[in-house]
This record gives C-alpha cells, structure tokens and sequence, in this order.
C-alpha cells in the first residue's frame, strides 16, 4: 500500500505544477430578480435565448413580436451556477475569468460580492483562490438592466447626445437614446437593418483557472523583417511567476523547435522576449493570390522538467502597408500586401445575429467560406456590432480574407466622463492583445462615420457652441489619442484610421482621398448611373436593398402578410421608406412584379443588378480605386436589408453576381457616350495573354456581329482593350433585343460578361422553353439547362436542403450551363422539386 501511495504521489506532482483552466458551462440556471423561479440557461447564452429555450416568450423574429418584448431590457436578471473547485486544492492561484458578460453585473462568490463589471467588450480576472471552499461552491451574477442604469446619465449630462440608429421609440423610451453610456453592441439598441433586443447575459466563456509556479499571460509575435530567404521574428511572452527561479522556455511547430532556452524569472509579471528565425519562410497570401501559409507555434514553459504552461499561436508572414501618397488629384488610399498593391474586394460584416449566442462554428464557416468562394479578399468588421469571436479571426487567416477592423462606435457621439474615457481604453486594449495575431487583421479604424456626421450630417448644428466644443473634444479624446495610443502600444504594426469613411486625420472623407461611403444611390434615389460618377480611392461603403426570397419570408410571415405594406413586412424594414424605395427603384429599371413571390425575386434581381454596376465601376478605376466593399455581407435577422446572404446563411442574387464581379480576372463592357467601352480588369500579379471575342446577337441567338483578337494585358491593371461604336452597331437590329457578349479565354480561365443596350424594363424579352436535366453527381447533383431564347436572371430554387453552385444568371440561347446542386440528403425526382423563374416570368 505504501508503493501505491508513494507511486501515487511521485505521479500527480508534475500534473499539480501545470496550470489547469476548466470551462463553467453546466449547471446554470436563471431567473427575474425579485421572483422565486429559476429556469435552466445556457451558457454562454443571453436571458432572450433563455427565456424562448423555457417557452416563456414567443419567437422574437415572428411577425412583430418584437414590440411585445421590450420590457426584457427594464428588468434585472441573475444567473448562477455550482461547481466542484477541489482541483484547485493543490494549487497557488486560482481565478475567474469571464470573458465576456453583457453588461452590468455584480459577481458573487459563494454569496460574497468579488466584482463589478460594465463593458461587454472586455474580459474580466478576479483572483479568487481564497474565497473557494472544497466542494461545491455557487457563482452568482446579477444583471442590471442597461436602460435602468443609464438613463440617470442622460440625465445628468443634460442634452442628448447623437444616435441615429437608437430605436428608442420601439423600447418605450420615447426620444430618450441611452446607448451612447454603455458599452456594449450598438446595433442591440436597433439599426437600420436590424431589430431593437437589448440583451443581458453571459455571451461568452465563464473559465476557472488554477496555476502553481508560473502562468504565461500573454504572448506577441512581432515581425522584424521579412525575405525570401529568412523570417525575423521576435516573440514578447507576459509570463506571472511565483518563483525566483530558473524555467525552461520552448518554442516549437509540428516541424521545427525555434526555441530552447533557460530563462530566469523574478515573483511577480515578466517580460521575456526571444528570437525567432525562420529559413525560406512561406508567406500568407490574401485569397486569390496565393496560399494561406500558418505557423502554428507551440510555446511550453518548463519547471524542474515539469511542464508548467503552454500555449498555441497560429501565425502567419505576410507585409501589409497603407499607402496614401500625395498625386496631383488627392492622396491615394491602398494596400500593399507582401509588396504588391492589391484591390481590396469584398463587403462589411455585421453580426450574424441579434443573440450572439446563437452564432455557432459551422455559422462562422459558412460565412467566412461563402465570402471567399465569392472571391473576396476583405471583410470591414463594422464598428456597430462587436469584436467578433476567435473563430471568425482564425477563419480570415485560414481563407485568406483580410480585416479591416473597426473598434465598435458608430454613427454616434459619446460622453467624456473620467469612468468612460477609462472604460474605452481598457476595452481598446483588450483587444488590440486579443487580434494582433492574427495575419488577416489588416488595419485598425476607430469608428463608422462619426467624423462625417459630425462635419455633414449637421449633427453639431443642433448644439451651443460650449455643447459643440465638448462633445468634439471627446471625440478628439477617444479617437485621436486614446485608441490610436493602445494600437500603437500593444501593436505598432498596423495602419489606424480614425474614422470610415475620412480623408486624414480631422478630415471628413471626399472622393479625392482617404476612403469613401456613397449613398446617393439608395438614400439619395440616384439612378445606378451614378455609380460610375462617384468612385472613391476606396470605397468603403454603398449599398442596395432587397428581400430574402420567399422560403426565408415564411419563417417571420403567415400568408396574409404577404404584401411589402403589411404591418408585419413593414416591421421587418428598418430603413424607414425602404420598401417603397425597393419598389421607386423596380419601376426605374424593371417591369412591375406581378404577385408578391416575385416582387421578391424582382428586387433580388435589382439589387445584383445595382451593385454589379458598382462593383465594375470601381474595377475599371483602378488605379485611382483600391477597394470596393458593398453594404453589407450578412443579415442579423430575416428581414428586408442590403445584405447578400440572408438569416439562414442563403445566398442571394447578390452574391452569386459579386463572385462574378470580383473574379481575379473581369472583362467589364459600359457606354460612354455613342461607344461601348471593353475593359480588361486583372488582379492577378503576373500579365496574360488572352483571346478576346466580341458577339453581338438578338435573343434568339442570331449573330449580328462578331469579332476576335489577341490581348497581352499586364498584371494588376485595368485597360480599355476594346471600343465599339454604338451607330456602327445599333442600325442593325432593335436595340431592346440585341445584347453584346464579351469574353476573355485563356488556358487558365474563361472571364465573360453581357451588355444590355437597354435598361431591363426595355427589353423585348419572350418566354424561353427552358430544358432541365438533372443527374446525380458527386455530393450532389449536376442539372444541365439549355434554352431556346434568352432566358434572363434564370433563378432556381428548391425546398430540399442544398445550395446551387450559381443562380440568377443569363442563359444565352443554344448554350448549355451546368449548375451543381449540393446536398448532404438523400433526395428522390430532384427534377420535379425544382422551381425555375425567369425575368419574363416575373410580370
């Protein structure tokens, strides 16, 4: 028994002396303050979700339940939760971590307060080793409401501060717009795509943590200098130490040990930094231009050949640079990546739900695989949501796509009290520490169109003049020293720009330089046109809304809603005027839908139809323009908006057009005045040779002209390769049933695109006799469709679960396109399931 007992002892030694983190995800439970019953939650999670999960409140997203549910965010909640703590036992240390709680609490302990919290955007330690008892002990947090806790500070300041996007009215608060005092998401508080759900609860990890000897808090790996032949990094540990003694410090991948070194360290928190070299290193490449090389390295802290701690850091190499050079028309606004200007092509992320909780791993891989299957390479994580989860971060560096991140104020002004000021730079640089990892983080902005606002939105002209000068000296405070001051600190890498859009520093934004957010498509009603005539250094915003299609309608709808000036269809509009605009804009382009299922499918076609032009209109500019990122990727809700995906992660018109548009090599056909102007438009860093072939037919096929010729294009350019007059053309045919197909052929690729000559409200269409074949094929299945005429913005859908490789394209006549179909279920006469609408279909 002794042997035993002894071996026994010999064996869990070296377990104590490694930190151990257990994740606080059972047993919690929750209930209204003030009331005796307690439900089950879920953590992570939020009191709306939990409150739907027990069946006490219906569906918010359903009809207008929405009003009905505003009386959530008046009332204080708890949650608690019991745990075993007798794995702490044997250690020194042992701390909470919560890293993220929505958003005021008081935290007890086995019923003594330990903590106070008041920013959803950070993370939160307590040391808590002396509170825990062997056995269970019982973690409570109550949530106060955040309308309770900060209307007092509207009132105090005495004026209202600017939030436009603040729905007050719908929470019953009147004109009183509160969520300038809290930080927590914006958008919770309403948008004008979104719902108002002011949430409380645990929306991230609750973890126990225990520790002996050392812990390493924090690990930075900064860059030196980069070359084909060699990598110089320098890893920066943050490394707490019970101990003045000698430790072993490691550094390894799953190939290479870059590290093994003795190191000594004192009580209290270290900072150890060591070298880092990497031979014939392999770079991180934005999607479409290479691959998405990662270290993933492996730091272990050793004690007496213990192991005491370790981490892992995924990283990759890569040079990422902001060039805004003076030249004679403003100052350039782009991105250097591994030494090569790339156009920046993709669109602005919100969060993909109200209730975050709800946002899983295999949302994220939807999102993020969906935006470079569409070969995007940027995502704007938009400053009115949140600092996204790990997982979406790791997702960007596994696809390539770059972040250009905003830190989460928008489209509002903000209060300069000491406490708030305080809060902002805590928040800052939690996750500055948190991102700088990463290798798709590419820039770091502070806001959404505060600073534009201010200088055009005439927001300051509503204020004295002591008013505007203290309001504005906040702004200056949070975004010209205090967020710029924690990049520079706990980063020092990347490019901060201040505000999106904006031409500098104090600079409210105009085409000329900096980035730009267009609007007068859609807020200003300015025909698509427009598009061509106001093209940014980067545009960083512009948009177009539509609704989802009629299967995702159905899950928020019953049939007698089903018309765009319903209640309930109305609810589900945030821009105000927005489904009578949809509708002003179908009537400038197209025929009027006939019923309500293709009003929908009409103003998918229309969206895709805006945005292309906008897309391509960027395109061609280059080099003027860098970027073009339309609004906006995603929905937080099943709702009529500008996204291109919808609730349900569907892809839109939108969408398969944009991966169209922003395919690495475009030929891009646009009138300019009496002649049809051809553009080749390559991203790619190297120049191609190719064919191109210009046919010029009516839309039953018959050829009206045609020619061919060679193009040597170089790399990363846009080029006029072709003109064609309109008069040469036009005498030969009715132009409202002529089209011009352009296409670009070489070994590597095939680019093609269609010329209307008219708007397609114009067009002479007829109805084509479309022929469908479908086989099983692969995880799917292939469909092979031919049509006699052409069969315009060809739409295809189904009630079985699948996607289609693309939709809503234009099938030229006598031509056969082969779209695949990919389901994960077993499906019978998938020939018969299928739906097929066209644009002649649509009135």
């Amino acid at each position: 028994m002794q042997r035993v007992a002894l071996f026994f002892f010999l064996f869990i030694i070296p377990l104590y002396s490694q930190s151990i983190t257990v994740e606080l995800d059972k047993n919690w439970r929750f209930r209204q303050t003030g009331k005796n019953d307690w439900h089950p939650a879920e953590v992570p999670g939020c009191v709306h979700t939990d409150l739907l999960d027990n069946k006490l409140i219906g569906d918010p997203f359903f009809r207008t339940n929405e009003k009905e549910l505003q009386w959530i965010d008046k009332t204080d909640w708890e949650y608690e939760t019991s745990f075993n703590a007798d794995f702490t036992l044997p250690h020194k240390y042992a701390l909470l971590e919560f890293k993220g709680l929505d958003t005021y609490t008081d935290i007890f302990l086995n019923d003594e307060k330990i903590l106070s919290t008041d920013n959803m955007f950070r993370e939160w330690k307590i040391d808590c080793k002396d509170k825990l008892k062997p056995g269970i002990n019982k973690l409570r947090i109550v949530f106060h409401s955040p309308i309770k806790r900060d209307l007092p500070k509207l009132e105090k300041l005495g004026y209202a501060l600017p939030a436009v996007n603040d729905f007050s009215e719908i929470g019953g608060l009147g004109d009183k717009k509160v969520s300038v005092f809290a930080r927590k998401a914006p958008y919770h508080y309403g948008w004008d795509w979104g719902p108002r759900f002011v949430t409380t609860g645990i929306w991230r990890p609750v973890f126990l943590k225990t520790w002996n000897n050392a812990v390493i808090e924090d690990i930075q790996i900064i860059q030196n200098s980069l070359s084909n032949e060699i990598a110089a990094l320098t890893l920066f540990l943050d490394i707490n130490s019970d101990l003045d003694d000698y430790f072993n410090l490691y550094v390894k991948t799953k190939d290479e040990e870059y590290v093994n070194k003795r190191i000594s360290l004192r009580k209290g928190l270290n900072k150890i930094t060591s070298a880092i070299i990497i031979k014939d290193p392999k770079l991180w490449w934005p999607n479409g231009l290479g691959e998405q090389n990662l270290y993933s390295f492996e730091t272990s802290l050793n004690f007496n050949n213990a192991l005491v701690d370790k981490k892992k850091t995924n990283y990759g190499l890569r040079t990422i640079q902001v060039v805004q050079d003076d030249d004679g028309i403003g100052r350039s606004f782009y991105l250097k990546v591994n030494g090569n200007p790339v156009f920046m092509k993709g669109a602005n992320y919100i969060p993909s739900d109200n209730f975050l909780n709800r946002v899983d791993s295999s949302d994220y891989e939807k999102i993020i695989s969906s935006a470079a299957e569409a070969n995007m390479n940027m995502i704007r994580v938009w400053g009115g949501g949140i600092y996204e989860n790990d997982i979406f971060y790791d997702l960007c560096d596994e696809y390539g796509i770059l972040v250009w991140q905003d830190f989460m104020f928008a489209c509002s002004m903000y209060p300069g009290d000491e406490n708030f000021l305080e809060n902002v730079k805590h928040e800052a640089i939690d996750n500055v520490k948190r991102l700088r990892n990463h290798p798709s983080i590419a820039l770091w902005c502070g806001n959404n169109e505060n600073e534009d606002a201010w200088a055009y939105w005439r927001w300051k002209d509503k204020y004295t003049e002591k008013q505007q000068e203290e309001i504005y000296k906040t702004h200056k405070e949070i975004f010209y020293n205090i967020i710029p001051a924690a990049v520079k600190e706990y980063d020092g890498t990347r490019f901060y720009w201040p505000s999106s859009p904006s031409s500098d520093f104090g600079a409210a934004s105009k085409k000329e330089s900096g980035d730009l957010h267009y609007w007068g498509v859609w807020h200003g009603k300015e025909p698509f046109e427009e598009f061509q005539n106001n093209v940014g250094r980067f545009v960083s915003e512009y948009g177009l809304q539509s609704f989802p299609g009629l299967k995702t309608v159905k899950s928020y709808t019953v049939p007698e809603d089903w018309d765009i000036e319903s209640e309930v269809m109305t609810s589900h509009q945030r821009s105000g005027y927005g489904n009578l605009r949809i509708r002003d804009y179908l009537e400038m382009y197209y025929n009027s839908p006939k019923d309500f299922e293709t009003f929908l499918y009409s103003s998918q076609v229309l969206q895709a139809y805006g945005i292309k032009q906008a897309i391509e209109a960027h395109r061609r500019s280059k080099p003027y323009c860098w970027g073009s990122l339309y609004w906006q990727l995603d929905d937080c809700w099943p709702a009529a908006s500008w996204s291109g995906m919808d609730y349900f992660k569907q892809w839109k018109a939108l969408h398969y057009i944009a991966k169209k548009a922003y395919e690495p090599v475009i030929v891009s056909p646009v009138q300019k005045k009496n002649e049809v102007h051809i553009y080749f438009v390559s991203d790619l860093l190297n120049s191609i040779q190719s064919e191109l072939k210009i046919t010029i037919m009516d839309f039953n096929g018959r050829e009206i002209f045609k020619t061919s010729s060679q193009i040597n294009a170089p790399a990363n350019s846009s080029m006029v390769i072709k003109k064609i007059s309109l008069k040469d053309i036009l005498h030969k045919g009715n132009e409202n049933k002529m089209l011009l197909k352009a296409e670009l052929i070489n070994d590597q690729f095939e680019a093609k695109n269609i010329f209307y000559f008219s708007r397609p409200k114009y067009l002479a269409l007829e109805k084509p006799n479309l022929k469908l074949d479908v086989e099983p094929s692969g995880d799917g299945f292939e469909l092979k469709l031919i049509s006699d005429k052409l069969a315009k913005d060809v739409c295809l859908s189904t009630d079985e679960e699948g996607f289609f490789s693309d939709n809503y394209f234009d099938l030229m006549p006598g031509e056969e396109v082969k779209v695949y179909f990919k389901t994960s279920k077993k499906i019978e006469d998938l020939k018969r399931k299928i739906k097929i609408i066209t644009l002649f279909d649509s009135y």
